[in-house]
């Protein structure tokens, strides 16, 4: 399976507001550690509605928090 070429800076971020667990993001967001995990690893790209509520949980637009890494076709 590809990873899909969606990157971000979640990791980053959650150092940058206090240490922010992965738990404590996905309780945030209401997803699981799990698909925070994923989605850190890039193994998962979340869902609009997701990325909106992650960037908005850090006070962010979407593109602050997530980059394209796939080909510009």
């Amino acid at each position: 399976m590809t990873a899909p070429p969606v990157g971000n800076h979640l990791r980053r971020l959650r150092f940058e507001h206090g240490g922010l667990s992965q738990e404590a993001l996905a309780r945030r967001v209401g997803v699981t550690r799990q698909t925070i995990i994923a989605i850190e690893g890039g193994r998962y790209a979340p869902s609009l509605e997701l990325a909106m509520r992650l960037a908005r949980s850090f006070d962010l637009s979407v593109d602050e928090v997530f980059f394209w890494t796939g080909d510009e076709d």
